[in-house]
């Protein structure tokens, strides 16, 4: 299994255009970050978790030429905004793309992509299956996954288990039951937007906390915001088997 980070930013805490932040400004292409999105190669299989606002250059940047399966976390536009841009896979694999999502996250995408739902479609919308997912184990691309729930403060969102591999963001509580599903991993993904308390998603402190009780033997952070700091001042006071992941960043298990 193959799992390329196609993004480990988010939209919280990122200042205007032409801001003069030093993280901004830096050199340095780990500090360039992306709305969070992973690719995960599985034997034969492509499979990419979300497809926020950069989805159609992250994939030509990662160079994605096929797309089996593609997952969604939960309805936010971080998460959902790039849905339309699936159709060149439509022409490159005749025939729709297989999505996967909760049954929340379905309405959310029959109201903002209205068109793709319409009883007379208009010629060269996106072609996709849904496939509705709930918590627990589901195949997509023939594979199995597992789905957990963790809350976006007071939102459900999916984290999804790939055998050894696991994969949470936008979170900032995870039950003990879930936690079950999420302990021993080989490499386990964990959202941590800023260093600074936020409503809504892990601080570091607190994903390192969690990630340490999890017993993971890898830990890569993603989700994080400008705030975050430099990408190599941060990743020097982290544990050994931690660090922030990038956009580019590819491990094999």
């Amino acid at each position: 299994m193959k799992i390329t980070f196609l993004g480990t930013g988010t939209s919280q805490g990122v200042p205007p255009i032409g801001c003069e932040s030093a993280v901004c400004l830096s050199n340095n292409p780990k500090d360039k970050r992306l709305r969070s999105s992973i690719w995960v190669e599985w034997g034969d299989k492509s499979i990419v978790v979300d497809a926020g606002p950069d989805f159609r250059y992250q994939l030509i940047r990662a160079g994605v030429k096929r797309l089996d399966a593609l997952l969604f976390t939960h309805e936010h536009k971080d998460h959902t905004a790039g849905l339309d841009d699936i159709r060149p896979f439509n022409y490159l694999q005749n025939g729709p793309v297989q999505v996967y999502c909760s049954q929340r996250v379905y309405s959310a995408f029959q109201s903002h992509y209205d068109y793709i739902f319409a009883e007379y479609p208009y010629p060269g919308i996106p072609l996709i299956d849904f496939h509705l997912i709930e918590n627990g184990k589901f195949e997509a691309a023939g594979l199995p996954i597992t789905a957990i729930e963790v809350l976006h403060y007071k939102l459900p969102v999916h984290g999804f288990v790939f055998d050894k591999f696991a994969y949470v963001t936008d979170a900032n509580f995870i039950s003990d039951e879930q936690k079950q599903l999420l302990y021993d991993k080989d490499v386990l993904v964990l959202n941590a937007l800023r260093k600074e308390k936020h409503i809504s998603h892990f601080t570091l402190s607190e994903a390192v906390e969690l990630a340490t009780e999890l017993r993971a033997k890898q830990v890569y952070f993603t989700h994080m915001s400008h705030q975050m700091g430099f990408h190599d001042e941060v990743n020097a006071s982290l544990p050994n088997n931690m660090q922030l992941a990038y956009d580019g960043l590819t491990i094999e298990l």
